[in-house]
C-alpha cells in the first residue's frame, strides 16, 4: 500500500524477512506489495502486502493467480477492504492455504487456514502461540514476536 505508515511496513517486511529465510535455496517465492495478484474468475487484481508462491507454473513476470499464503497488515484506511472484500475474493483461490490478517496499531492477528473439503478455520494468534504453516514442503513456524518485531508494540 503505497503512503502506509512505518509500523505497517515494519510488520510487511517482518513477514517478508521471515518467509524470504524461510525460501532460501527454496523453489518458494515471495513477494511484497508492488506484484499483483490476479484472481482469474473475477478478472481483477489486488496487491497483498506480502504473498508466498511455490507453483513453478505460476510464473507470468507482472502478476500471480496461485499464492499459497497471502498476509495483509490492517491499518485504519484499510482494514474492512482486507477483512471482507479481499477475504471473499482470496477465499477462491484454489491454490491459497492461508491468509493472515495483522493489525499495525495493536497486537492482533488472526490466521485462515484453508483445510481438507474447502473448509476454513480461523485462529486468533496469542502470544504464546507458535503457528505453523506448510506449503508444499516449505514449513514455516512464527508468532506474534515475529510479526512485531522492532514494532514497539510488544512489551
Amino acid at each position: 500500500m503505497a503512503g502506509a505508515s512505518e509500523r505497517h511496513n515494519q510488520i510487511t517486511g517482518n513477514i517478508f524477512f521471515h518467509l524470504r529465510q524461510a525460501t532460501h535455496k527454496h523453489p518458494c517465492r515471495v513477494f511484497v506489495s508492488d506484484m499483483k495478484l490476479r484472481i482469474a474468475d473475477q478478472r481483477s487484481y489486488y496487491y497483498p502486502d506480502v504473498m508466498l508462491v511455490c507453483d513453478e507454473r505460476d510464473n507470468h513476470p507482472i502478476y500471480k493467480t496461485a499464492p499459497c499464503f497471502i498476509a495483509e497488515v490492517l491499518s485504519p484506511s484499510t482494514a474492512t477492504i482486507d477483512q471482507r472484500e479481499k477475504l471473499l475474493a482470496y477465499r477462491k483461490i484454489p491454490s491459497l492455504r492461508y491468509y493472515l490478517l495483522v493489525d499495525a496499531e495493536r497486537l492482533y492477528a488472526r490466521l485462515l487456514t484453508r483445510e481438507e473439503g474447502d473448509d476454513w478455520t480461523e485462529q486468533m494468534i496469542e502470544r504464546e502461540d507458535v503457528v505453523t504453516m506448510a506449503c508444499d514442503d516449505l514449513r514455516i513456524q512464527w508468532g506474534l514476536d515475529d510479526f512485531y518485531e522492532d514494532t514497539g508494540l510488544l512489551l
